[in-house]
């Protein structure tokens, strides 16, 4: 009996071990001990870079939102291509287009001088991206921490992951859903886009050929973006016409009087059933504020790896 009962508790005690790796949860006190200075690295390196590059605050959001839609926001996208390994730095949704990448790596080597070898390139960008947004104007918001680093990437699944800037709505909403996200979420999440710059190969389609485009809009990006194929394409543009270098809710009041520069962007306001939402985040800017914290939020917790998954790189770039 005894020999049973002792059988039965190790049983028991294996059991919640493999049940707590299995989840395992992100926290917002996950490094409180082990890496007590890490948000205010992560924040100074990233305020010294944005008071460099303004652009670079939309930058390292994007780098966190191209990361979580490719397999979990597990730091694939920070991986470099290898003579034996192709990473998603070439995909084409962020090659010559994702950026900051050297930003993350003084981040990673100035956290590594606090606490060596206990924080994850995937916690860096998703805290990163929370100090990009607040530094321009944005909310702020108490990160989620505990990923690990994946060991892989996929080239494939960027290129089909990452809903690419001629998407109609019902391929974003389609694409967002597939990941646990609403359409809501959809929206809010687009209004990243009140930050950062877009290049001129991906707009030339809508300030050229479409009709749901503000006439006077379409000509001031056409000055700058040629309508040849080939000519210009690198050529910047702002995503937010109004502000582009702070984060609000203009993107929205652009969206409305048919100024939103990629298609992807007008097609949130163009008779659709997301017209509403984008109607009241124009109007309100609080409750776009509040949406887009509980997206992003929603958005880090895709597919982390935890417990025992993956690894905590040395160096953000490679695998161990």
């Amino acid at each position: 009996m005894a020999s049973f009962c002792s059988r039965l508790t190790i049983s028991l005690v294996l059991f919640v071990l493999v049940l707590g790796c299995v989840n395992a949860q992100l926290s917002t006190d996950f490094y409180y001990s082990s890496c007590p200075k890490l948000l205010s690295t992560v924040r100074s390196t990233v305020q010294s870079a944005i008071s460099k590059e303004t652009r670079m605050g939309a930058s390292l959001l994007r780098l966190f939102f191209h990361d979580c839609f490719v397999n979990g926001c597990d730091g694939s996208i920070l991986l470099d291509d290898t003579s034996s390994f192709t990473g998603e730095k070439n995909a084409n949704p962020n090659r010559n287009s994702a950026r900051g990448y050297e930003v993350i790596d003084s981040i990673k080597s100035a956290v590594e001088k606090v606490c060596p070898g206990v924080v994850s390139c995937a916690d860096i960008l998703a805290i990163a991206a929370r100090d990009s947004v607040q530094i321009l104007g944005g909310p702020s918001w108490n990160v989620k921490l505990g990923r690990r680093d994946a060991r892989t990437a996929s080239q494939s699944a960027a290129n089909n992951g990452i809903p690419a800037p001629s998407s109609n709505l019902n391929q974003l909403i389609s694409r967002f859903s597939a990941l646990g996200l609403s359409t809501k979420d959809l929206v809010a999440l687009s209004g990243g886009h009140t930050i950062g710059q877009a290049r001129c190969t991906n707009f030339r389609a809508r300030i050229y050929n479409e009709s749901n485009i503000d006439t006077s809009f379409a000509r001031t990006r056409q000055s700058s973006c040629p309508r040849t194929s080939g000519s210009g394409d690198n050529n910047l543009a702002p995503l937010d016409l109004q502000t582009p270098t702070t984060f609000d809710n203009y993107y929205f009041r652009n969206l409305v009087q048919k100024k939103g520069l990629l298609h992807s962007d007008q097609q949130l306001f163009n008779g659709g059933s997301t017209d509403s939402i984008v109607r009241g985040y124009s109007t309100n800017p609080s409750s776009f504020s509040s949406d887009f914290v509980s997206a992003i939020i929603k958005m880090g917790d895709i597919s982390p790896l935890t417990g025992s998954k993956g690894e905590i790189r040395k160096n953000c770039r490679r695998i161990n």
